[in-house]
């Protein structure tokens, strides 16, 4: 009986997105964007937040090139790291997740583009969807001028072709420090794909990321 309304949600989330698609707006690339590296390169990681840490993980999990997504906490002290303490929008923490990539099969422009476009709105200031807070901003933590640089550029591309109706919000700051969250939220949706807030607002990310993006999406 789960198994069946499972699939039938699935079925429902992706007919949604084949609905809303026709007035889909374009997702360009990256004009500025490293290449692949060589084969045998060095994983690389970045930390992105963007609401619930729960659905962008989800999204960045079917990734071609990713190795592995860890919901954490960004932007505030160690000793706050806690959810019900991150939970209060008062620590300077956002939820968010670190990726970590083979540089050789997916490039940080590629990263980025499922970002602004799959995993959350960049154009929500301080929340997401029914989320509401600090906790919840779109916020992007480089750690290296590389990073900080493709992501000033992408933004400023965005914002000038007016992909979006509103100018991207997203901040960019150095990453001080990430630090994981507690071990319920790792591989969340994974675990409990029959989660309301997973059902009613993560599902329709992933079907969406799979018909968009399908030569960088993998199973």
């Amino acid at each position: 009986m789960i198994r069946s309304f499972q699939r039938a949600f699935l079925a429902f989330a992706t007919l949604c997105v084949l609905s809303a698609s026709a007035g889909a707006t374009t997702m360009p690339d990256a004009a500025v964007n490293p290449p692949l590296a060589k084969a045998g390169a060095s994983e690389q990681s970045i930390v992105l937040a963007g609401g619930c840490f729960w659905g962008v993980e989800g999204v960045f999990q079917h990734l071609k090139g990713v190795k592995n997504v860890i919901s954490g906490y960004a932007g505030g002290e160690a000793g706050t790291a806690k959810y019900g303490e991150v939970s209060t929008g008062t620590t300077g923490h956002a939820e968010a997740v670190k990726v970590i990539y083979d540089p050789s099969q997916v490039t940080l422009g590629e990263i980025l583009k499922v970002y602004f476009f799959e995993a959350h709105n960049p154009t929500e200031l301080n929340q997401q969807g029914p989320d509401h807070g600090t906790q919840y901003r779109s916020n992007i933590f480089y750690s290296t001028p590389e990073q900080k640089d493709v992501a000033e550029a992408y933004i400023r591309q965005l914002d000038s072709a007016k992909v979006f109706d509103t100018k991207i919000v997203t901040r960019l700051d150095p990453l001080k420090a990430f630090y994981p969250a507690e071990d319920y939220h790792q591989d969340f949706m994974k675990k409990n794909p029959m989660h309301p807030y997973i059902l009613f607002h993560d599902v329709k990310k992933v079907a969406s990321f799979k018909k968009d993006l399908p030569a960088l999406y993998q199973e």
